[in-house]
Order: structure tokens, then sequence, then C-alpha cells
């Protein structure tokens, strides 16, 4: 959860949170539905226990309840969103904290990504290390660097043009 909300958060410390791109909500979806599968399928609510509440994964909390049978009541449902609510939240506060903590590293990253729009894995290392981001330029304009779509073929020296005339086989 604190992962999926450090996208959101990073922006805002980046950016201001007036800034915040579309991709948030879908940082915000995904914490949301981890949340609410945490607290009805897998019992990891104190309050509410290790009871599975839906069915079958449903959507039947977080509004979605106008269109989907429920087989809890209102008071349920109601605790069922505020434990979700509950979680993200705290996740977004973890990852808030965790950026602040690390701030220089995250301006770090920031920069590189708009340097280089993505990185890998050993990158992002290299950039938290403080090192540099080294990548080869392949200059694609001279002939021998220029891959086609279209595979070639070519065919066997011993073969002659009979290679290059396909025949059909019984089947």
């Amino acid at each position: 959860l604190v992962l999926a909300m450090g996208g959101r958060v990073a922006e805002e410390l980046i950016f201001g949170a007036e800034n915040v791109c579309t991709g948030a909500s879908g940082d915000i979806k995904m914490a949301t539905n981890l949340a609410r599968r945490m607290v009805t399928e897998w019992g990891m609510s104190d309050r509410l226990g290790m009871i599975a509440y839906g069915d079958n994964g449903q959507e039947v909390f977080l509004g979605h309840s106008v269109t989907q049978n429920k087989n809890v009541s209102e008071q349920t449902a109601r605790e069922i969103d505020r434990e979700v609510k509950e979680l993200v939240d705290e996740a977004y506060k973890r990852a808030h904290s965790l950026l602040l903590e690390h701030i220089d590293d995250l301006h770090r990253l920031a920069n590189a990504l708009l340097e280089f729009e993505t990185l890998s894995g050993d990158e992002v290392g290299k950039v938290i290390r403080g090192e540099p981001v080294e990548r080869v330029v392949v200059d694609d304009s001279t002939p021998e660097n220029r891959r086609s779509s279209v595979p070639t073929v070519k065919p066997e020296a011993s073969a002659g043009t009979e290679a290059l005339n396909p025949s059909p086989q019984a089947g």
C-alpha cells in the first residue's frame, strides 16, 4: 500500500499537490482495491476479524453497492469502508514520511527521470548512490546501424537459386 501511494506522494513533493497527474488516480485505485481485499478477503482487519466479506470478489463496497447484491449489513459495509480508508490513509502518511526522509534521493530520481524518461533498477541504484547514469547512444543514421522491420534471409552458398523458389510439399 505504501508503494502504491508513493508515486502520488512523490509527485506532490516534487511538483506540488495542484500539479499531480492523472496517473495518481490509478495509484489511488490500486491502493483502495488492495486495502479492500486485505479487509474483505484476507481477514487483515483486527476490527472485522478473519471473515471473508463479499461474494467472489464482487465490488460491493465503496459505492459499488448500487449495482451489486450485498451480503453484509449497512453497518458492516460502513465499517469495511472505514477500515479501507484507514489503511490507505496510513499508507499515504508512511509514504510521505519516507519520501521526506529521503528527499535528496527523490530529487535525484526526479531529475534523472526528467532526463531519461525511464530507469532500470540498476540505474535507480546508481542515481541514489550519486553515480552517473551512462547510456550508449547508437547513431541509427548510418546504413549498417539501420534495421528493417522485415527480416532478411540469406541463402546458403551451396543451395543455389533453388533455395529462393519455394515449392509445395505433399501433406
